[in-house]
């Protein structure tokens, strides 16, 4: 893979200690492999790929490699909720209930949209019912929801819902829409925007192609890691965090709304929708992940990961997915930056690999 870049907008020595920081990581094995990318201004200024897709077999990164996402597969989902809201179908303070009336039982009746965008609507933890080999049974994802009793009262409390975040959105889309989200977020926005490696749902023929995930000497969570190499969770449609890309692609999308909703002339979304959404709404301690944090609509806020270091005066917005990976947007450089590694590891090593990256390639702006 290369990296290029243009004198007017990116700094060619620079760009090479991106490149050297980037092959570096892997030779400190830090994680076997890994791609990234990045836009400047609307035109893709970076895509670098290197190392083990499969440190078992040694089979190398290839231009065509597929990474999991994990959660930056969040916005993805966001975005349909965001097409939604401009062509008038919701409001945000609508209770969820409204589009979908089995959901207010046991507690949930006064969940908003927006609750669940900003992961204040109580209910974090995925229902025990729900393992992975029920990931593919929709109906018993949706009736596993309408029974779950919140932890918390909605709209009182910031708790990260690492699953139920995806199915609720998922479901309010096929509610009100009639599609489901996979064919939802392909329609509208994927396909139209050149995203032809993005996946809700893996088609089984494209298994070979996805990187395998790999438990780093820290990884607090082997669990995850294997649940999510098996291929019956690529190809099931897991909003929250089995989305399968590549950091093209990923970098594409937050090009996109980095530029106000549009790319290469296609537009996504009106350029008052995205500064709509990306408008803080809550900030404090998150009591799942149990750290500071700030978050708009369906996206994070000055992720010190996007290399914001905790600067609010940054204006980072994006989505890191759990021990890998991060994509991010800043709108005042024009930039967009996608980082995705194979190598799970514990958030005090993850962190500063990935903010190492971001830093790196902001420092490279011209």
């Amino acid at each position: 893979m290369t990296v290029t870049a243009d004198s007017g907008v990116m700094d060619p020595l620079a760009m090479e200690r991106v490149r050297d920081l980037f092959h570096g990581q892997i030779q400190a094995g830090l994680h076997p492999g890994a791609a990234l990318a990045a836009y400047r201004h609307g035109r893709l200024v970076l895509d670098l790929g290197g190392g083990m897709a499969d440190g078992r077999s040694e089979k190398p990164v290839a231009q065509d490699t597929l990474f999991v996402l994990y959660s930056c597969t969040k916005p993805l989902a966001a975005i349909c909720l965001y097409l939604l809201w401009e062509r008038g179908r919701l409001h945000w303070d609508d209770p969820v209930e409204q589009h979908w009336p089995g959901f207010g039982r046991n507690g949930k009746a006064n969940v908003t949209v927006r609750h669940v965008l900003t992961h204040q609507g109580g209910f974090p933890d995925t229902p025990e019912e729900l393992t992975w080999d029920k990931w593919s049974d929709w109906d018993s994802i949706v009736r596993a929801l309408e029974e779950v009793t919140p932890a918390y009262p909605p709209g009182e409390v910031i708790a990260y819902h690492p699953r139920n975040y995806g199915w609720v959105v998922a479901e309010l889309v096929r509610r009100i829409d009639g599609r489901p989200i996979n064919q939802f977020l392909r329609d509208e926005v994927t396909s139209p925007l050149g995203m032809r490696d993005t996946y809700l749902g893996l088609p089984a023929e494209m298994e070979h192609r996805v990187s395998r995930l790999h438990a780093m000497e820290d990884c607090d969570r082997p669990g995850m890691v294997r649940n999510y190499n098996r291929p019956q969770v690529h190809q099931a449609v897991q909003p929250s965090g089995g989305g399968i890309s590549t950091a093209r692609d990923l970098a594409r999308f937050y090009a996109m709304l980095a530029g106000g909703g549009s790319l290469d002339g296609v537009r996504i979304l009106r350029r008052e929708t995205v500064a709509e959404v990306v408008r803080p709404q809550v900030e404090g301690t998150d009591q799942t992940l149990e750290r500071y944090v700030r978050r708009s609509l369906g996206l994070s806020l000055e992720d010190p990961r996007t290399g914001a270091g905790g600067d609010a005066g940054l204006g980072t917005f994006g989505h890191a997915g759990a021990g890998t990976s991060v994509g991010w947007a800043d709108p005042e450089l024009g930039l967009a930056v996608a980082y995705i590694t194979n190598g799970f590891r514990a958030n005090r090593t993850n962190t500063p690999r990935l903010a190492a990256i971001s830093q790196a390639v902001r420092a490279a702006c011209r």
